[in-house]
């Protein structure tokens, strides 16, 4: 875009009082643009650098819509795993569980919970999104769900609180995602 503009400023015909100094202006403007958005794409590069360091950064990344800067972002929001117990523990962290409302009479009253990290939450529901993109279980899931009478939101919360299960499970269990699910072993 900042490419484009300069290059209509160049080929301007039409000669306007304070032109050249708002060609200028336009110039600087686009050599700060450029600028910034290397900078981002440095930036981006080091963050994946640093996130697949991790020990456990393939695991994470193997999930459909998790990439490094997600992974990163997850890692950051969790810390230490073990602070979890369970897959239930996490999604509660990340605000994907309903939290009971109830009073009285009242029971199965469930409501969005109040105190959960947003961050974990943007994680979860930015990698569902992502991962609806393209076919297979996730989109699958998401479909069903709105196929159920959910709006889209609702539905890929759900796939979200899905994903939270599947993560555990590959993080607890120290294997890649695939697409098909693993074959059980006799005890």
């Amino acid at each position: 875009m900042a490419a484009t503009a300069l290059q209509a400023a160049q080929a301007q015909q039409t000669a306007l009082p304070g032109e050249k100094i708002a060609a200028q202006i336009v110039a600087d403007l686009a050599a700060q643009v450029l600028a910034l958005d290397d900078r981002i794409r440095r930036t981006d590069r080091q963050i994946a650098e640093t996130f697949r360091t991790h020990p456990q950064a393939q695991i994470i990344e193997s999930l459909p819509g998790i990439g490094p800067s997600l992974g990163a972002e997850f890692v950051v929001a969790v810390g230490d795993l073990a602070a979890y117990r369970d897959a239930g523990h996490l999604a509660s962290a990340a605000g994907l569980v309903p939290v009971p409302r109830d009073s009285g009479r009242r029971t199965g009253n469930l409501h969005r919970p109040q105190r959960y990290s947003r961050r974990l939450r943007r994680v979860f529901y930015l990698s569902a999104q992502t991962s609806i993109i393209r076919d297979g279980p996730n989109r699958d899931f998401y479909r069903k769900k709105r196929g159920e009478g959910l709006k889209h939101v609702q539905a890929v919360i759900a796939l979200a609180r899905r994903r939270v299960d599947v993560l555990w499970a590959l993080l607890r269990d120290k294997r890649i995602f695939t697409a098909a699910p693993p074959v059980a072993q006799g005890t």
